[in-house]
């Protein structure tokens, strides 16, 4: 069994330190770990954050379970965890190897799932092409259905490698396509060269990209694959829309759609890193008392506002849905039209995934020193492409942005992804469950190829649950078992009353 426990010392904190902002921000950048759903070792030392508030109130409103070092027990539980947190590499700094097997360490969930799927299928007829963020846990994804007996090729997108872990997944038998040197004609071809020299039956994707060129420029090779397995939001739209366009010529599995993915990856594991990455570029107390506009209030900008909220900040959200902003006022966040908040906003923060939420008009009515950034993000859902001249040094992870005849912004990442441009991505646990919905998907797509359609399918709830109940086994938590069958019998009614009980 493994479990994930967390001391207010790890990550170089002082003992008795209240400063959670800080805390948090060296432990999620140090070691890519996930704070929410943890076990967090609090002792009677802390009492007061720099937000005013009780240390464990502050982590428990971050997603963290609080466990009181109050036993002899508790005490060797907690010196046990800092001596072990204390040789764990930076994984930031340490090498390829070091980093995935670090990963793998925590990735109990998808180790699962890749022996059940071995179990089940011959794993040596499977050519698996993955188009993803490479860094350590997409890296375990792989050398996990490599060692099962698959063959994998990924490419990687140049702005979204980690030269270190590519170069470990060459040595361990991957075929990597991925330079960081590559301009966009050469990273086009080399995606079509994994296409053309693998052969791939099946496809897991990131921004439905890879496979909508196999469709549009290797569509003899997209009409033979078993299926595509997909990561995203902005990805699973582009399908959506090809399927009603009825030009889709393969069956897709919404691996987003899945509760196991969207309740973790993008609310607590896209929300909490994104929050941490800021704090590394801008300073821990970057969100104190700051004017945040969040635009979405979908599951990653619901779980980045909670924790900017936690850290100090006054968050406005902005969205189109009226659903999405009534549950956002329930949640005690005030909504606006995003013309009204800009002009006082000191951070806007895009969370939709749509291209060109922020556009040219937008950026006008900023003002200068305005920060501005992605958190999840497609290509230009800041309208950088509306500006001829933006400066030179938009690869930065932090960058001035010149709008012509307007202010000067502070420009996060060059407008991609803050968390996997200019951080470590989704923390490890977190990815253990997204890469699960990965595999289950690929089995589903085995086991049903046959007689699907080529349109998008979502997982079963049964999917999801079985992945639950690994993750819940994993960290040491149970479900509750009800012996009452009668809420399955559609026979009784309230009316009824055996033995003298209503229903």
């Amino acid at each position: 069994m493994s479990q994930q426990h967390i001391s207010h010392s790890d990550a170089s904190a002082n003992a008795t330190s209240c400063d959670f902002a800080t805390w948090a921000r060296d432990y999620s950048q140090h070691t890519n770990r996930s704070l929410a759903g943890s076990r967090f070792i609090l002792t009677k030392t802390l009492n007061s954050g720099s937000t005013g508030c009780a240390f464990e109130q502050v982590a428990q409103e971050w997603g963290m379970n609080i466990v009181q070092a109050d036993s002899p027990e508790d005490h060797n539980n907690f010196t046990a965890h800092v001596e072990s947190t204390a040789v764990e590499p930076d994984l930031r700094t340490s090498s390829g190897k070091q980093a995935m097997d670090l990963a793998q360490q925590h990735m109990p969930v998808l180790k699962k799932l890749v022996d059940q799927l071995s179990h089940e299928h011959d794993m040596r007829q499977l050519r698996v092409a993955m188009c993803l963020i490479l860094e350590p846990k997409t890296a375990i994804l792989a050398r996990l259905l490599v060692q099962a007996g698959a063959q994998v090729g990924i490419y990687s997108g140049p702005e979204t490698l980690n030269t270190r872990v590519a170069q470990q997944l060459e040595s361990e038998g991957v075929t990597v396509y991925a330079n960081p040197a590559w301009n966009p004609e050469e990273a086009k071809q080399a995606a079509l060269t994994l296409l053309d020299t693998l052969k791939p039956n099946l496809i897991i994707d990131d921004g439905a990209s890879f496979a909508r060129l196999a469709a549009r420029e290797r569509p003899e090779l997209a009409a033979t694959l078993i299926g595509v397995a997909e990561e995203t939001t902005s990805g699973v739209r582009a399908f959506d829309a090809m399927e009603i366009d009825q030009v889709l010529p393969f069956p897709v599995v919404a691996v987003n759609d899945s509760l196991m993915k969207t309740g973790f990856d993008n609310a607590h594991g896209t929300g909490e890193t994104c929050i941490t990455t800021i704090q590394q570029l801008l300073g821990a107390h970057c969100f104190q008392d700051t004017a945040l506009t969040v635009i979405g209030f979908g599951p990653v900008g619901r779980g980045f506002a909670r924790r900017a909220r936690t850290l100090g900040a006054q968050v406005t959200i902005c969205d189109t849905d009226p659903r999405a902003c009534l549950q956002a006022v329930f949640e005690g966040f005030p909504t606006r039209d995003l013309k009204d908040t800009l002009p006082a906003a000191d951070m806007v923060i895009s969370a939709t995934g749509v291209y060109h939420t922020v556009n040219l008009t937008h950026m006008h009515s900023m003002r200068d020193g305005t920060i501005l950034g992605v958190i999840g993000g497609m290509a230009n859902e800041i309208a950088l492409d509306n500006i001829p001249q933006k400066c030179s040094q938009m690869n930065e992870p932090v960058s001035e942005l010149h709008i012509p005849h307007g202010p000067h912004l502070t420009l996060l990442a060059g407008g991609n992804g803050i968390n996997y441009t200019a951080g470590g991505g989704n923390p490890i646990e977190i990815m253990d469950l997204s890469f699960a919905v990965q595999v289950a998907a690929l089995k589903w797509l085995l086991e049903n190829y046959r007689t699907l359609d080529k349109k998008v399918y979502r997982l079963p709830d049964l999917v999801d649950q079985q992945i639950a109940l690994a993750a819940l086994s994993s960290r040491g938590y149970e479900i509750s078992h009800s012996e009452d069958n009668t809420s399955n019998n559609w026979q009784v009614t309230r009316f009824d009353q055996p033995n003298g009980t209503q229903y």
